[in-house]
């Protein structure tokens, strides 16, 4: 038995938790081109009547995205819910201060329940409060006017709006990034923790029912981490369902090595999101448990926004090319370790959204009036979002490792596992070796599986290759050949720098 080789073993009887199917949430903030020549652009040759982008909805569907957040992200903590509803032609254009841009408000609430609704059934809306600029009575306003079936001034101001039924908006975020110094309307944990209990006792008031998400940490890096946690679900915790967790990860100084590893900062991110939101419920006695909504997570190289940002060159322009990264191949291996990440902790992390959804450090990007396509991140999404439902497996990988600056010792392997209702078995699974390729033994311990239904690999010579408006398919994934399931024990090869997708049936 080869040292070399990367191992874990699978039983039904050994399981992390089902996955809800708000895990593969996405984010639709007005900020740059992610709403106006992304999602929206009346006059596209696709367009519908109601400006949707079809070529872009076709790719929002086959992604999966089910939560959409909105309207941010920063942007949420100036935003004023009354301009973005009525006629499009009276709605007022307002100075954006989140991202140095003007808002025209043309497309508003109800075009964002309308998008949803284009999407499909699965498609559920995650509607983010104002608590920067506003707070408990705008909040509530909101919620009269987006829920409630009529017969008050502002349920029946939205039915004379043309939209008769309520939106139904059940999960709210109560704020965003409320601890960061750069969020308009920045708080203290003390100061945001009563906005958010306040908020969220009256919004109880009107539906006991609502799920509501208090903000956690903007990273685990920020000096407050875990104190704001704990001071913030002293207040809220019976209160809330949910805190949220942001994460983004790049490279730095070139250490592609330690940005391979990045899943390890994401999981012990989490980890210790758990034990802080558990020692609280200890502290209070409270049987209650508080899930994670890891609401916004990707890979950003938010160093080149900040060169941007710094220079003064932005000058309050509608709709900007801002945040468009263009992702590599190796971008998207890291992005899929991402993702197995969330996977490992569905008991506790039960939404999370990908930040975001169109053309803003995005899987899908778009060109006016041209076409739209998918990035090389788009691919991992999907398929996890397709296969990855079920009951996640417990996996305990036996792997060779290599050294990083940033995480010390971490292993070549990351992986997943998820047992779908039909006993089926899918593996999906990470070799974060540059050059090696890494032989991969599991074992199948009481799961009646019998054949190879796929291995599908992304993976490519040059990781720096990227899909781009000239070149929409330089990076796909492709199929493996070689992988075998005998005699209880499956056998493949994960080719080096590779996300790997192995279906058992």
């Amino acid at each position: 038995m080869s040292k070399s080789t990367a191992r874990f073993t699978l039983d039904p009887a050994f399981t992390v938790g089902k996955v809800d199917p708000r895990l593969f949430g996405s984010f639709v903030e007005h900020l740059g081109r992610c709403v106006y020549t992304g999602v929206f652009e009346p006059g596209h040759p696709t367009a519908d009547q109601d400006g949707i982008r079809q070529d872009v909805l076709d790719l929002v569907r086959e992604l999966g995205v089910t939560a959409v957040r909105y309207p941010g992200g920063n942007f949420v903590s100036g935003y004023k819910w009354e301009d973005s509803v009525g006629p499009a032609e009276d709605r007022p254009r307002r100075l954006d201060l989140a991202w140095r841009s003007t808002e025209t408000n043309r497309f508003g609430l109800s075009e964002y329940i309308a998008f949803l609704k284009k999407i499909g059934p699965h498609a559920e809306p995650m509607m983010a409060l104002n608590l920067g600029t506003r707070g408990v009575a705008e909040a509530l306003e909101l919620q009269e006017y987006a829920n409630h079936p009529g017969g008050t001034a502002l349920s029946d101001l939205r039915v004379a709006h043309g939209d008769k039924d309520p939106f139904g908006i059940r999960l709210w975020c109560l704020g965003n990034e409320m601890d960061g110094p750069w969020q308009t309307g920045h708080k203290t944990a003390e100061e945001y923790g009563r906005v958010a209990a306040e908020t969220a006792r009256a919004m109880r008031q009107i539906d006991p029912d609502v799920e509501l998400v208090a903000c956690g940490s903007s990273s685990q890096s920020m000096p407050t981490f875990a104190a704001w946690e704990a001071k913030v679900l002293e207040e809220t915790y019976d209160l809330v369902d949910y805190i949220s967790l942001h994460a983004y990860y790049q490279p730095e100084d070139g250490d592609v090595d330690s940005f391979l590893a990045s899943a390890v900062d994401m999981e012990s991110f989490i980890e210790n999101v758990i034990v802080t939101a558990d020692h609280v419920g200890a502290k209070l006695k409270s049987k209650k448990k508080i899930n994670l909504s890891f609401d916004e997570w990707n890979v950003w190289y938010m160093s080149e926004w900040h060169e941007i940002e710094n220079s003064g060159a932005r000058d309050w322009a509608e709709a900007p090319r801002l945040l468009e990264d263009n992702y590599s191949a190796l971008d998207a291996v890291v992005f899929g370790s991402l993702l197995i990440a969330l996977l490992r902790h569905a008991d506790r992390v039960t939404v999370a959204c990908l930040a975001q959804l169109v053309n803003v450090i995005a899987p899908i990007m778009t060109e006016p009036g041209g076409p739209a396509w998918r990035q090389t991140t788009f691919f991992p999404f999907a398929q996890a979002a397709r296969y990855g439902r079920g009951q996640v497996l417990d996996v305990r990988v036996d792997s060779p490792t290599y050294e990083t600056k940033k995480y010390g010792e971490a292993d070549l392997l990351h992986a997943t596992a998820v047992r779908a209702e039909d006993g089926t078995v899918t593996v999906f699974a990470v070799n974060r070796s540059r050059t090696e390729a890494l032989p991969l033994e599991v074992a199948l311990n009481g799961l009646d599986l019998t054949s190879v239904v796929e291995h599908s690999a992304l993976s490519d010579a040059d990781p720096d290759a990227r899909n781009t408006l000239a070149e929409p398919e330089r990076v796909l994934p492709h199929g493996v050949e070689g992988t075998t399931l005998q005699g209880g024990t499956l056998d493949a090869v994960l080719e080096p720098l590779s996300w790997n997708v192995i279906r058992l049936a």
